[in-house]
């Protein structure tokens, strides 16, 4: 074992050089952005005095650092819960002098047999559509649920026929594929919400390196879920051209139907701009920085792909968003979000 330090969090983990699934618990480096973004909006948002579920806690990091560094009054009671690793999350608690409710059960049966949560945190290794169900028959009215996939390839659209198993949607490879998982994960959520009446609304979304991250804010409702299901459309994307639109139907030849998935918006822009506020980390502000500033539409070109299909140098980027009116994306550096038709882009590129 390795003591390492994350944000407040100082922690011991197994000196293991590969993560991998079959691990009985493991630390990983790469989603510490993951939970930096998570403390951030919570931070952000009006919920005090919170019931937190840490269903699948494995070293206990987030749990811990929720705990330290959230702001007085947000947290009531955490709970931190872990079929495999309860020990070391008890010993990670005990290093960090943190106290939470702290469970081995299945992460299912658990959430089953509580009375429910404020804040609910999924963030499994692969898929998290067996936790869903669960979570959001205990999600609160008001409640905030985290929803992390890190099965991209799925939803990225490299195995059409698991997304259609795990997902009900068609994902196809394109220029905005990370934006379409994004979406196609928000629409399953809501519609496993919308079975108990619940309506989750986005209210802050990203796609990184491996993983998609959601987060919804739980609103009871028949006609909240019937507005939430009529943004569940399909986009209509030709590969030839890299054109592509939302339609409610596929009825266009040369065009791939992917979805469905919700086409609305994936993000409360004053919530981001409070966590833009009370960010300090350098990085981390520009990543929200350009989420805040995206174009609240579905979809966006890919600059690269256009360029080389005119057989021109890729233009200037501040220059084309200016005349396009458009904007950068957060999944991609090659890829802008405009109100242009591909017929008005590629002329303003020749």
């Amino acid at each position: 074992m390795k003591r390492i330090q994350e944000g407040s969090a100082i922690i011991e983990v197994p000196e293991e050089s590969k993560i991998s699934k079959k691990l009985e618990v493991f630390y990983n480096p790469a989603m510490k952005l993951n939970r930096d973004l998570t403390i951030l909006l919570l931070n952000a948002v009006e919920n005090k005095k919170m019931n937190v579920a840490d269903i699948m806690a494995g070293t206990g990091v987030r749990s811990i650092r929720l705990l330290k560094e959230l702001k007085k009054g947000k947290i009531k009671k955490l709970y931190a819960n872990d079929w495999n690793s309860i020990d070391k999350i008890k010993r990670n608690f005990k290093l960090n002098k943190a106290k939470a409710g702290v469970y081995s059960e299945d992460a299912n049966l658990f959430l089953l047999k509580s009375t429910g949560f404020d804040y609910i945190d999924i963030d499994p290794f692969g898929s998290p559509n067996e936790f869903l169900d669960a979570a959001v028959k205990r999600i609160s009215r008001g409640g905030i649920l985290g929803v992390t996939a890190t099965d991209t390839a799925v939803l990225c659209g490299t195995y059409p026929k698991a997304g259609l198993r795990n997902y009900w949607a068609t994902a196809t490879r394109t220029g905005f594929m990370h934006e379409t998982a994004l979406r196609i994960l928000a629409r399953k959520v809501q519609l496993v919400g919308a079975q108990y009446n619940k309506a989750l609304i986005p209210i802050f979304s990203y796609a990184k390196e491996h993983y998609v991250r959601v987060f919804f804010r739980c609103i009871k409702g028949k006609k909240n879920c019937d507005e939430v299901i009529k943004q569940h459309k399909f986009i209509l994307y030709n590969p030839k051209t890299l054109a592509y639109e939302v339609s409610d139907v596929n009825n266009k030849k040369d065009y791939t139907a992917i979805g469905p998935l919700f086409v609305g918006s994936l993000h409360d822009k004053k919530l981001i701009k409070k966590m833009l506020s009370q960010a300090t980390d350098k990085e981390i502000k520009k990543f929200l920085s350009i989420i805040y500033n995206e174009l609240d539409i579905a979809g966006s070109y890919d600059v690269h792909q256009l360029s080389k299909m005119l057989k021109r140098y890729v233009p200037n980027y501040d220059i084309l968003l200016q005349r396009a009116k458009g904007s950068r994306v957060h999944y991609s550096n090659k890829a802008i979000k405009t109100r242009m038709s591909i017929d008005e882009l590629r002329a303003l590129m020749k």
